[in-house]
């Protein structure tokens, strides 16, 4: 039972942080502004979802 718990635990916090963990492996230049609001903010589904866009989208520009 306890296991159980240690894993849900674990799992929760990585749903939680998905949007840096995203920013982070798509190497987007603000990662640092999208930890600041997932941390603050993620616990809004409203924030959540701001901070996981703004880490899928492409910061780089076009050339």
């Amino acid at each position: 039972m306890e296991s159980m718990i240690i894993f849900l635990i674990l799992f929760a916090m990585v749903v939680y942080f998905l949007p840096i963990i995203v920013a982070f492996i798509r190497k987007n230049n603000n990662c640092l502004a999208i930890f600041i609001l997932n941390l603050f903010l993620g616990w809004t589904f409203v924030g959540w979802v701001i901070a996981l866009v703004w880490a899928c989208t492409n910061t780089q520009i076009n050339r």
